[in-house]
């Protein structure tokens, strides 16, 4: 299965690569845009210094097309992002079960919240707008992130209501709920003992006030609306703790959300579709098997 999953990535990458078009999120401008705030930073795979955030469409490439999106947020801690193997490289394997894919470039650290969770819901609401354009439907749009951008996806399924994400923009009266999440190895929780410092620092700064941290702690957030959602770790996690897709799956399942979760031994952090990980590198076929199951690609 992994040799697999690893030939139809390479067979689809320069095909998805060759359609792929960049949209500007923020078309009327970026909100609370920062003065000055330099050319973005590309190092290897990793972006950051982000400050005209994108999406970047990957088209359903499988010949049954599923008319199913999802925002994809790759994670880096608030401070970078893992275009390639978290957001790329995701775009390219989900194309190939028929989903439309979109890859958000959003802002960091330098802008904190609510910077991110606007840019996600804009991401949202932008695909559901435009859902016809793509051949999606509007109620077949799910959210993916890993990491800190696991956090952001999560955001996105718990506050797509709130205040705090909207900007005053005509846009703002489309509905920013996802209809479905999928979860790696996020960051759920914003306070001890299972918080992951660093994403925290980054989004929040140095010194957050508990009710920063209690609204940010998105397992606080979930209620009966909170859509359906995958969550996939490894006990092994040595930066974000296993308790952070515990504490999530915990809070769905009291909410009555139709939740899953995959916990395997090994697999560390930032497994993203690497091989070699044990049974940690099948997840990508949980993950259809789980889609299928939902009807969002074909059987």
């Amino acid at each position: 299965m992994r040799k697999a999953i690893l030939a139809l990535l390479l067979l689809t990458a320069a095909t998805a690569q060759a359609q792929t078009k960049v949209l500007t999120l923020w078309p009327e401008g970026v909100p609370n845009a920062r003065t000055a705030p330099g050319p973005e930073q590309l190092d290897g795979e990793r972006v950051s210094n982000v400050s005209q955030p994108t999406l970047t469409v990957y088209p359903a490439t499988y010949d049954r097309q599923a008319r199913t999106a999802v925002v994809i947020c790759p994670g880096g801690g608030y401070s970078f992002l893992s275009d390639t193997r978290e957001g790329q490289q995701y775009a390219q394997w989900l194309s190939s079960l028929g989903v439309t894919a979109f890859v958000l470039k959003y802002r960091l650290s330098d802008y904190g919240h609510p910077a991110p969770l606007q840019d996600v819901l804009r991401a949202i609401r932008t695909v559901r707008s435009h859902a016809a354009e793509y051949g999606v439907a509007p109620d077949r749009i799910g959210v993916m992130g890993s990491s800190a951008g696991g956090h952001l996806a999560a955001s996105a399924a718990t506050l797509y209501n709130h205040p705090a994400g909207r900007t005053g923009a005509a846009l703002d009266a489309v509905s920013a709920r996802p209809d479905f999440a999928m979860l790696m190895y996020p960051v759920i929780t914003m306070e001890e003992p299972a918080v992951h410092a660093g994403s925290r620092q980054a989004l929040l700064g140095a010194a957050p006030s508990p009710d920063q941290m209690r609204l940010m702690s998105v397992e606080r957030q979930v209620n009966a609306d909170t859509p359906p959602t995958l969550l996939i770790h490894s006990q092994d996690d040595g930066l974000v703790p296993v308790e952070n897709s515990i504490l999530f799956y915990q809070a769905l399942t009291r909410a009555h959300v139709p939740a899953e979760m995959y916990l395997f031994e090994h697999g560390g952090h930032g497994m993203a579709m690497r091989l070699g990980q044990g049974t940690a590198s099948d997840w990508p076929r949980r993950a259809e098997e789980w889609l299928r199951g939902r009807q969002l690609i074909p059987r």
